[in-house]
């Protein structure tokens, strides 16, 4: 599990390669990630938009950004965890994905709480050569 903590919002991601779902002779694999984010501070939050960057092994990247995850837009109290699965398909056998939800408090103020960088790996990445 990948995790990292911004401004007291902890954001814990656990991602798996989906074989089933995946077909790497047509350069399609799909990875899905769990997300939890924790409300650790003493007011109430709430995510109102997220971006996520996303690199494929030959280094492209692709933006995405919108309002809220999974079609909602998440109030967290005090000690509140929200947790939701969503997907990523890449042409390549890894990647990585990074970004940041955006937050604001009960009283208005934004932030952003980072999403740690986790890597997408799969059983047909090519073993890497080792220098003799």
């Amino acid at each position: 599990m990948y995790e990292a903590e911004t401004d007291g919002v902890r954001v814990a991601v656990e991602p798996e390669y989906l074989e089933e779902r995946s077909s790497p002779a047509e350069g399609r694999y799909l990875w899905a990630y769990t997300v939890e984010i924790e409300n650790l501070r003493q007011d109430t939050v709430q995510l109102v938009a997220r971006s996520w960057r996303i690199t494929d092994a030959a280094g492209r990247v692709e933006e995405v950004s919108g309002a809220g995850v999974v079609g909602e837009q998440p109030i967290l109290k005090p000690g509140d965890l929200f947790r939701y699965t969503s997907a990523a398909p890449l042409t390549t056998p890894s990647g990585f994905m990074s970004g940041a939800y955006q937050m604001v408090t009960a009283d208005g103020q934004a932030f952003e709480a980072m999403i740690p960088a986790f890597s997408l790996d799969s059983p047909y990445e090519p073993a890497r050569r080792r220098p003799n």
